[in-house]
């Protein structure tokens, strides 16, 4: 808008052709403009109308009154008459015109020759504003290419603007998931995201949970705002338009030849031009509203018996076409709506559709309504799945507990049972109980065909032993699944949850190279399960995603979630939680606390609606340890009693959220007990039998300021594999050695590798020693780049709205003076004999003081003392 103004005040150009879709805000600007210059200009406002479009000079009517019938189709006389009224304008103070024109595509050719005559006299400035389709008449769009015209377009909002928007709106964090949300259900139409917000926020569907804006389940369509903004479109449109538009709601996306046969093709033709619908080209080419939303909200405007009508007028003109994928499922839900039947066969390939689009309650409904004997138990499974979608994970077990057996013998066997264990598993079952009701059903069908039974039996064995992180025996069955070249029906899902179960077993017994191997071959195995009733997709990539990151592989673990979620945008409601927590997790593992903390609130959040993956606990203890690192001590509490009472989220990752959760409790405390507590879970048989996990809680140790663990981080790193135990080995043995230049030089190369943390820890450690050998000016080098390092990870720079102020830090009188002595340069030894305590007491002061005041070496005691 500044721009225009500038440009109109300026007299740079006489002319500004505002061009934007419908709903991108033309009329609002137009608006504003004309009450920011009303001060400066006399404004003059007319409005192009489609119904006076094929009327000579119609917008002008109200000042040309004064002329003759015979005068008012004169083009020289309209002119002459337009002058008059600018003149008895400037009568009063003498100011210029400015004449706006709203939805100037509408403008007859006869008004536009007027207006563009105007422009050329310099009578007077116009802005005019059209959309790009059908675009500007002739006679304005000439002197455009003439260049007497400025042409300005707006398009439709981006992501980054939408969360601006959000931000400034909403009071409090508006987390990645739901700007997404918004942006995809507005299409970055501000007309739409407007009425979004006010009907979401009014229904309770956007309510703000601990600070954080959350998306509670889908926008509502008929929600007042909504629908006001449906109806005003409507009004100003045609019959024939309106009702191309309502068929197209309703059976959207539809054949565009079938809407031609109804409505016209010129009708058609101008509601492509309008951007109001969207062609996709095929065989046959089929037509959708540009936006959902708008669709449903069209739909909800209409009766069941007007809905009727249109679904005959439909189906007479689709001449039995087969309908598929969306066209096929809007078919069945758009009979229903209408109350008739469709055969259950229809209703059973509806329902699955639905499930494939994450459109839960549209499955639920659908599936519900079959009755067919044979596909009941296949549509209660459906209907299992889609309450699992939603968080419901007591009535999806009740649901599968009543027909996985039927299913047992059929190609969804598999996935039947591995979803009915996971939703057991939600609700605090142990797997023992549902193992033993498959053995009792294998025994009761023993003398049936075997094949079946066995693979439900070898499930539920993959289960047990992937719960109880056991790598060997799961190498084994795998192995021996591998060797059996088996094509049959549900042989892929056993496959692959063996591959991706050992994947993990792997990872945590440090054998992370070849977890990855595991990995990458289940997830080669999942393009024939994208429509299985298990989510194995999902359950493939958290292995895929913890493999890289055992390995150090930061860059891979990000591009596999960052693939998933572009190409899994439907999923995102129900799977988003699980999938930031990983994000965290990664960046958690690199050191960037500050942008971990950003992802793991709305994560834990996303979580308590609905946690598919059992990720409550562990992202609870991820986010508990953020905050309580970064000093957020009041959110730390908050999430501390959410670790506290979730139920344990599954064996794979028990002993981590353990770990974490101890840690974070050392942090607030700062009484030894966390410390004390993670050397206790290092030497359970959990820990010593799985390296890598172990590897993770010594660096966690270490982290804390304890580096008595050193010398075991170097022997459980040189039995693990990947970049990361590498170079925790690295630094480890260049620490023990405490030789400046050669801790400058492997700071350098982990820096370099991407492990900027660890180089972190280096070039602190070098600095000490360089200082302790009298090499200040090396000294003061290695602190810059430890610095460089922070600056990079972001752990100092806490000016987000995410990241709360740091709480007041009180040192007490003991602390106090050692921290003194120490900023002076005394050595632990001196200061102990300076004050008469022993060294232990002078060094467990420093570290309580160094949590405290959130430093990690004495180089930034002086800095962060407060003032």
């Amino acid at each position: 808008m500044d721009r225009i103004c500038n440009i109109v005040r300026n007299g740079t150009s006489q002319a500004v052709f505002v061009m934007a879709g419908p709903g991108i805000g033309k009329t609002s600007l137009t608006e504003a403009i004309a009450e920011r210059l009303s001060g400066d200009l006399n404004i003059l406002q007319i409005h192009g109308s489609s119904a006076l479009a094929s009327v000579p000079f119609g917008v002008l009517t109200p000042y040309t009154g004064e002329l003759t019938a015979e005068e008012s189709v004169s083009p020289v006389a309209v002119l002459r008459s337009m002058w008059t009224y600018f003149e008895k304008l400037k009568a009063g103070r003498g100011a210029p015109v400015l004449l706006i024109v709203d939805d100037a595509h509408h403008l007859d050719d006869a008004s536009a020759g007027v207006v563009a005559d105007l422009i050329s006299a310099g009578w007077a400035t116009v802005v005019a504003a059209a959309r790009p389709r059908p675009g500007l008449p002739q006679p304005l769009d000439q002197l455009w290419y003439d260049g007497l015209a400025e042409r300005v377009d707006l398009r439709p909002l981006n992501r980054e603007q939408i969360e601006e928007v959000l931000a400034n709106v909403l009071d409090g964090t508006v987390p990645a998931a739901t700007v997404d949300s918004v942006w995809i259900a507005s299409g970055g139409n501000p007309r739409i995201l407007d009425a979004l917000l006010h009907d979401a926020a009014e229904s309770g569907v956007l309510a703000k949970r601990n600070g954080i804006w959350m998306l509670l389940g889908p926008v509502p369509a008929d929600g007042a705002q909504l629908t006001a903004v449906v109806t005003k479109d409507h009004i100003r449109r045609g019959p024939e338009e309106q009702e191309a538009l309502k068929l197209i709601a309703l059976a959207g996306p539809v054949g565009r030849k079938v809407i031609e046969d109804i409505s016209g093709a010129a009708v058609v033709r101008a509601l492509l031009d309008q951007q109001m619908i969207i062609e996709t080209p095929g065989v046959p080419a089929e037509l959708s509203l540009w936006n959902a939303l708008f669709a449903n909200a069209i739909r909800s405007t209409l009766s069941v018996s007007r809905s009727l009508q249109l679904l005959e007028k439909i189906r007479a003109h689709q001449n039995g076409t087969v309908l598929r994928g969306e066209g096929m499922l809007r078919s069945v839900e758009w009979a229903f709506e209408c109350g008739l039947r469709t055969s259950d066969p229809e209703m059973l390939d509806a329902a699955r559709e639905a499930l494939r689009r994450f459109r839960n309650p549209s499955a639920r409904t659908i599936a519900a309504k079959i009755q067919d004997p044979l596909l009941m138990p296949l549509a209660t499974a459906i209907q299992a799945r889609a309450l699992y979608n939603e968080g419901a994970y007591s009535q999806a077990a009740h649901l599968l507990d009543s027909c996985w057996r039927q299913l047992s013998d059929q190609p969804d066997g598999p996935a039947v049972l591995l979803l009915r264990a996971a939703a057991h598993q939600a609700t605090g079952q142990s797997l023992d109980a549902l193992a033993e009701d498959v053995r009792e059903h294998a025994r009761e069908h023993a003398e049936g065909d075997r094949q079946p039974q066995a693979q439900l039996l070898q499930v539920m064995r993959f289960l047990q032993l992937g719960a109880a992180v056991d790598a060997g025996a799961l190498a084994t069955e795998v192995r021996d699944i591998r060797s059996i070249a088996s094509t049959e029906p549900g042989g892929e899902s056993v496959r692959v949850l063996g591959e991706a179960l050992l994947a993990h077993a792997l990872a945590a017994a440090g054998r992370a190279g070849e977890g990855l191997d595991s990995a990458l071959l289940a997830a080669s195995d999942l393009p024939p399960l994208e429509d299985s009733l298990f989510f194995f997709t999902e359950f493939v990539l958290g292995r895929l995603v913890t493999g890289y990151l055992a390995m150090g592989e930061w860059e891979s673990a990000e591009r596999e979630l960052n693939n998933y979620a572009a190409g899994h945008a439907a999923g995102a409601a129900t799977f988003n939680g699980s999938l930031q927590v990983l994000q965290g997790y990664s960046l958690l593992r690199q050191g960037r606390m500050e942008r971990a903390y950003q992802v793991l609130l709305p994560a834990v959040e996303a979580l308590r609606l609905n946690d598919p993956l059992q990720l409550f606990r562990f992202g609870s203890s991820l986010g508990f340890y953020v905050a309580a690192r970064l000093g957020d001590a009041a959110q730390a509490k908050r999430l501390e009693q959410d670790f506290t009472d979730a139920m344990a989220g599954g064996p794979a990752h028990e002993l981590l959220a353990a770990a974490y959760g101890a840690a974070a409790s050392e942090y607030l405390s700062r009484d030894g007990k966390g410390l004390a507590t993670l050397h206790t879970l290092a030497t359970t048989q959990g820990a010593t039998a799985r390296a890598g996990t172990l590897l993770e809680i010594l660096a966690i140790c270490w982290d804390l300021g304890d580096p008595s663990v050193i010398p075991m981080v170097q022997s459980v790193a040189k039995t693990v594999e990947g970049r990361w135990a590498q170079a925790m080995l690295t630094l480890a043995a260049g620490w023990e050695a405490a030789d400046g230049d050669d801790l400058m030089g492997t700071a350098a190369s982990l820096e370099e590798a991407g492990f900027v943390n660890l180089a972190r820890e280096a070039y602190a450690r070098a600095s000490t020693v360089l200082e302790q050998a009298g090499e200040r000016r090396r000294s003061r080098q290695a602190v810059a780049l430890r610095e460089k390092c922070d600056h990079e990870l972001g752990e100092r720079f806490r000016e987000g709205r995410f990241i709360a102020a740091a709480p007041a830090v009180h040192l007490t009188r003991r602390e106090q003076d050692i921290v003194g002595l120490a900023v002076q340069g005394l050595t632990d030894r001196e200061i102990a004999q300076r004050l008469m305590v022993s060294v232990r007491t002078v060094e467990g002061h420093l570290y309580r003081t160094y949590v405290k005041l959130g430093v990690r070496s004495r180089d930034e005691l002086e800095s962060a003392l407060p003032k």
